[in-house]
């Protein structure tokens, strides 16, 4: 059985526990609480050396980190990867747009609220993700003014990887209430069989 090493408020191991659910692939959740230093223990780092969650662990024992590289792992051969080249393609050039545009201003926003005390740096810090945070709604708004889900009108990986933050946007003070694309597709993603919430188990 697949096990996967995670905390259950993180956006990035939503992403894996997400796609396992849609999959109706069982696993065993360790959990390891990255606000204890759970994940830069002399064991944990044995596994992954970046002391990072997610890390999943393959029914032969390889471990393979990085929450992106995970769901391309899992999507291999399913409905949640395309078999078109060029759409393969973009399914990962949304991917790349998750980790470098997206999740270093809406996912750490989210993370600065939730583990952080409010100080005068930390209020400086949200400030200054504001604009980059909002510039990537943006182009997620325009892509999906037009179409369904990111990449070929239909549910991949891509949507999944922007999903995970994107619905908890607002416990990271920003706003979506002008972006009427990116709110029906919330609904969208959140409809599919399979669905589950960002803590389940």
């Amino acid at each position: 059985m697949l096990k996967l090493h995670d905390f259950l408020d993180s956006g990035n191991g939503y992403k894996v526990r997400l796609l396992l659910a849609l999959l109706g692939e069982p696993f065993e959740l360790l959990e390891h609480d990255i606000t204890k230093g759970e994940t830069r223990t002399h064991e944990y780092l044995a596994m992954n050396a970046n002391g990072r969650i997610p890390l999943l662990q393959t029914e032969d024992g390889q471990f393979l980190a990085e929450s992106n590289a995970i769901l391309f792992y899992l999507a291999e051969g399913t409905r949640f990867m395309p078999t078109d080249r060029m759409d393969r393609a973009r399914v990962l050039q949304w991917m790349f747009f998750e980790q470098y545009s997206h999740e270093p201003n809406i996912a750490t926003s989210r993370f600065l609220r939730h583990h952080r005390e409010m100080t005068d740096e930390v209020r400086a810090l949200l400030d200054q993700k504001r604009e980059p945070g909002y510039a990537a709604l943006g182009v997620m708004e325009g892509q999906l003014s037009g179409q369904d889900y990111f990449v070929g009108g239909t549910y991949t990986v891509a949507d999944i990887a922007l999903y995970a933050y994107t619905h908890v946007a607002h416990e990271g003070g920003f706003d979506l209430a002008e972006h009427p694309g990116i709110r029906t597709w919330l609904s969208r993603v959140a409809s599919e069989p399979g669905h589950i919430p960002i803590t389940h188990r």
